[in-house]
């Protein structure tokens, strides 16, 4: 059994992740911030199941309290998983964008993967073995209209990834992206309809956040030891 935390476990990405490897016998710790009782409920519905589940509460962008609360988890061992999968919108043309806007998209998807990541890596290290797994977006590969803050901020995580890939490989912890194209979940909810999914995509359909979920156990899994500092983009052929 590992023990596994996903950041961002409340919305529908994070829950099909932390559902999937929970069926696989691993201890999810889900973390939430805005919605601590979808994380919640999430977790009730885990243990109903059979399953291990744990709920942690904090803001990712404020290392004091993110770093205060790792550090209570670790007492209880290493994290032998983590997924990086907080993240945020605000769009806007970039002549339009806000300077708050900009910052509060960065500071949780760029400065989360930092604040919560790095506390969990030494660790890992002593142990010598490790997954780190983050979930970027298309965005981060091709950029988007309206969307150059998250852009930017997907985009570094790549490049953050790759280059942490590089310092842990001979410890044997890998460090990976997950890239998804549109997905079905709330977030998206009516901005895709289907003249626009046959226009973007073209397997002609959004994917499924249990697809994600199955891309992210594999990454999670000792069958995928020898893959590392990999963005793997699952987005029905758009790139």
């Amino acid at each position: 059994m590992k023990n596994v935390l996903i950041t961002g476990a409340s919305g529908d990405i994070g829950a099909a992740i932390a559902r999937c490897l929970a069926d696989q016998g691993d201890h999810v710790i889900l973390h939430a911030h805005r919605n601590p009782a979808h994380a919640e409920s999430l977790a009730a519905t885990i243990v109903a199941g059979g399953g291990r589940a744990d709920v942690v509460v904090f803001d990712v962008r404020d290392r004091s309290a993110t770093h205060s609360v790792l550090e209570k988890l670790l007492t209880r061992g290493p994290v032998d998983v983590l997924v990086n999968n907080a993240g945020i919108h605000s769009d806007a043309a970039f002549p339009a964008m806000s300077e708050e806007q900009w910052h509060s998209v960065v500071d949780v998807s760029l400065g989360g993967f930092f604040n919560v990541t790095q506390p969990l890596v030494m660790p890992m290290v002593r142990q010598r073995r490790g997954r780190i797994i983050t979930i970027s977006s298309v965005a981060g590969v091709t950029g988007s209209r309206g969307q150059a803050n998250y852009a930017a901020a997907k985009g570094a995580l790549h490049a953050a990834s790759k280059s942490l890939a590089l310092e842990l490989a001979s410890r044997n912890i890998t460090v990976n992206v997950v890239a998804p194209g549109v997905i079905e979940t709330r977030m998206s909810a009516g901005h895709f309809d289907q003249e626009t999914l046959d226009r973007l995509v073209p397997m002609k359909r959004a994917g499924k956040p249990q697809e994600v979920a199955a891309l992210v156990a594999f990454l999670a899994s000792d069958a995928a030891a020898y893959i590392t500092g990999q963005v793997i983009s699952i987005n029905g052929g758009m790139v």
